[in-house]
């Protein structure tokens, strides 16, 4: 596959521990990413990738045509729209700011390619809070999304469907998918293509806006919905660069 100039935002926590030990206690925190593989198996295939953690997101993600233009591909994975929406010049010193999802869907209507990933602060998420149904993706996504938490938690794991095997998204990827742990339910929109699904769920679902390709899948590329038998899957690699490869319109 043809090497992609990818834009990838989120996958990224910091963890404040309290430790409680009898009478005392203390306080730790700690930095963790969720991308690792991911990241180093797009390497591995020769892209170029730009990683803008979670907490980077108000300096460094594209404010202006200009600097987004510059990439294939954006992906969003597990980040809430609060940290486009809220940045530190608008929440801290009340100044006006480019909406940075603003900036991502008219990207895509020009013609990039935007890959939405799922997790606890993906599509509406845990608790509602990463509510992107309120923000310009909405119109964007292949999805519709609810309007209350959307996170279906399958700890004994679901199948998944392969309902379009020769859709050029899979590239030569297998239909035999590892189990998953879990999702965002979403609800696909008429003209979009259902690719993968858990029952009546989807899963792998892609679509268009104005000139661009738009991809949603409603797992995880990471622990915990994505266990360990599909983060080291054989085919996880190719199934993501395909994905990628699809978006980007170089497929």
């Amino acid at each position: 596959m043809e090497p992609l100039k990818i834009l990838f935002t989120g996958e990224s926590w910091i963890k404040h521990v309290i430790h409680m030990k009898g009478f005392d206690q203390f306080h730790t925190t700690e930095y963790e990413e969720g991308a690792s593989v991911f990241l180093e198996n797009l390497t591995r295939e020769g892209h170029d990738v730009n990683y803008v953690r979670g907490h980077e997101i108000s300096s460094r993600f594209p404010k202006t045509a200009q600097e987004i233009d510059e990439y294939d591909v954006v992906v969003i994975s597990d980040i809430g729209s609060n940290s486009f929406q809220l940045p530190d010049e608008t929440f801290l010193r009340s100044e006006a700011s480019p909406n940075r999802l603003g900036v991502v869907a008219e990207y895509v209507r020009r013609g990039g390619g935007l890959v939405k990933v799922g997790g606890y602060m993906s599509f509406t998420g845990i608790d509602g809070k990463a509510r992107f149904g309120m923000t310009p993706l909405a119109d964007v996504l292949p999805v519709t999304m609810l309007p209350y938490d959307d996170r279906i938690e399958v700890p004994e794991g679901c199948k998944v469907e392969v309902c379009r095997p020769e859709h050029p998204v899979l590239g030569d990827t297998s239909s035999d998918w590892p189990p998953l742990l879990g999702y965002n339910r979403v609800v696909a929109r008429d003209d979009a293509e259902v690719v993968a699904r858990t029952g009546d769920d989807p899963i792998l679902v892609t679509g268009h806006h104005g000139d661009g390709r738009v991809v949603a899948f409603t797992s995880d590329l990471a622990p915990h919905w994505a266990p360990p038998e599909f983060v080291e899957w054989s085919n996880y690699a190719l199934l993501w660069s395909s994905i990628l490869s699809w978006a980007s319109g170089r497929s």
